[in-house]
């Protein structure tokens, strides 16, 4: 098993086109700013651990978390390369299911939190941040992931959940 140093540094010297990130509790992002997709963390919460997450979704579903993403902690070299080259292969296409991009605010990348209830009073937090979408449930346990805010949005209101004004 690759260590957080070496996974780094596979990434960095094989991938010069990824722009690192630092996020919450030591973990990195790895961004792929030529995406002509929408997504573009191709590198998710490397953690310092080994553990972390590599954009599949060119993949089969029975493979991916909920998120599209597949779990690297076991991943040697060449398996990681050629994970990250075939999600960047990809992002790099335009796919007929794709919506089309929208441009990003600065604003649009801050970190934003709202809180759903429900009729029986049962509170939910919906937080955005690292451009992803996650529900946490009454005692902050992740309930649910999503890449946009419509997708998380429709989850809650199909749930029967109101925003909080």
């Amino acid at each position: 098993m690759l260590s957080f140093e070496d996974k780094i540094a596979l990434i960095e010297e094989n991938f010069p086109e990824l722009d690192m990130h630092e996020v919450s509790l030591g973990r990195l992002n790895f961004h792929f700013e030529e995406s002509v997709q929408d997504k573009k963390i191709v590198v998710y919460h490397l953690h310092p651990n080994g553990n972390g997450f590599v954009y599949g979704g060119h993949l089969p579903q029975s493979v991916k978390n909920d998120k599209g993403y597949v779990n690297i902690r076991d991943y040697e070299a060449e398996e990681l390369i050629a994970l990250i080259q075939e999600s960047m292969e990809f992002l790099s296409k335009k796919h007929g299911w794709q919506q089309p991009k929208k441009d990003r605010s600065d604003k649009e990348e801050e970190r934003k939190e709202e809180h759903w209830y429900s009729h029986s009073h049962e509170e939910i937090r919906l937080v955005g941040e690292d451009g992803m979408w996650f529900i946490f449930d009454e005692d902050d346990a992740l309930e649910a992931a999503f890449e946009t805010y419509a997708e998380a949005e429709g989850y809650l209101k199909e749930a029967d959940f109101k925003k909080k004004k």
